[in-house]
């Protein structure tokens, strides 16, 4: 048998999540002893961590869900050595995409018995607040306040089963693409100015994981196991700029833009005009200035052996 789990769930989840749910724990019990706690608020997951004891911790739900576990074991000092699993029931999931954990739940269940721990990489920020998969300022941020609203109103409509909740952010970033926020910030990178308050910008994100929005490869090259960030600053602000970088965006070739500046780092500064900020889908703001660096290793992750 594998060691005892305890699968962390939310209050919040509809029926068919429920329904894929049961058909991850059916391939669990097989081979462990599993129980189920749902939350759905900070204090009740304060609550089913307290009583955790030595089992192992699998959130089973999509980025905001593993945000909120990891952020609150954060919070418990409980965080370093900890080792998560993940059952991806969200309508992203794209820090699953991003380590290779099955979108198949089934399978995602096969790899927390099978898989092996891998340490990953964690961002904080000056206030102390975590960011598990990525952020983003600028029209990223605009695109996600507005998803957030469209997710809220088609999350409850299904069509065979289909979440339709999962087309808030093309949605979401169709509308922005329209009327985007252009800022004029200062962008540190290891304490190197890189952009500054002369050029505009139209988006600046880091990138613990690749993707965001349920697959848009926002920053494709980042890994949350290097132990470095990905930052992408786009300069795109005039109309046929914007245009190309969208479609560029849309294709993952946006870093080759010409207006498009990628780099790595350990630590980002983002300060000036007001902004708003989404973190692994959070949004809060708006914000004069946000720091983040990186810590290395700070949790560890069940992972596909392969992977």
């Amino acid at each position: 048998m594998s060691e005892p789990l305890l699968v962390i769930t939310n209050k919040g989840a509809g029926t068919a999540d429920e329904e894929t749910l049961d058909l991850a724990l059916a391939v669990l019990r097989e081979r462990a002893s599993v129980e189920v706690q749902a939350t759905g608020d900070p204090g009740e997951l304060d609550g089913v961590l307290h009583r955790a004891g030595s089992r192992r911790i699998v959130v089973a739900g999509g980025d905001g869900s593993l945000h909120a576990v990891v952020s609150a074991l954060h919070r418990r000092n409980e965080l370093e050595g900890s080792v998560l699993g993940l059952l991806p029931l969200g309508t992203g999931n794209d820090f699953a995409r991003g380590t290779g954990i099955p979108l198949d739940v089934e399978d995602a269940a096969r790899v927390l018995l099978d898989g092996a721990p891998q340490p990953m990489d964690l961002l904080v920020d000056e206030v102390g607040e975590i960011v598990v998969n990525g952020v983003h300022v600028g029209a990223g941020a605009a695109a996600s306040r507005r998803s957030h609203r469209w997710k809220e109103r088609l999350g409850s409509v299904g069509v065979k089963g289909v979440n339709l909740g999962k087309l808030g952010y093309p949605i979401g970033a169709a509308i922005t693409a329209w009327n985007p926020p252009v800022v004029r910030l200062r962008v540190e990178v290891d304490g190197q100015v890189v952009s500054d308050f002369d050029t505009p910008v139209l988006q600046v994100a880091i990138g613990n994981g690749a993707s965001v929005g349920g697959g848009m490869e926002l920053t494709p090259d980042a890994d949350p196991s290097d132990g470095r960030a990905d930052v992408m600053i786009s300069r795109a602000t005039g109309p046929i700029s914007r245009l190309v970088y969208a479609g560029r965006l849309g294709l993952g070739t946006h870093p080759e833009h010409s207006d498009v500046m990628c780099l790595r780092a350990t630590q980002v500064t983002v300060s000036g005009e007001e902004f708003w900020i989404s973190a692994d889908g959070e949004i809060s703001g708006p914000e004069r200035h946000r720091s983040w660096r990186l810590q290395r290793a700070a949790y560890s992750l069940v992972l596909p052996i392969d992977n």
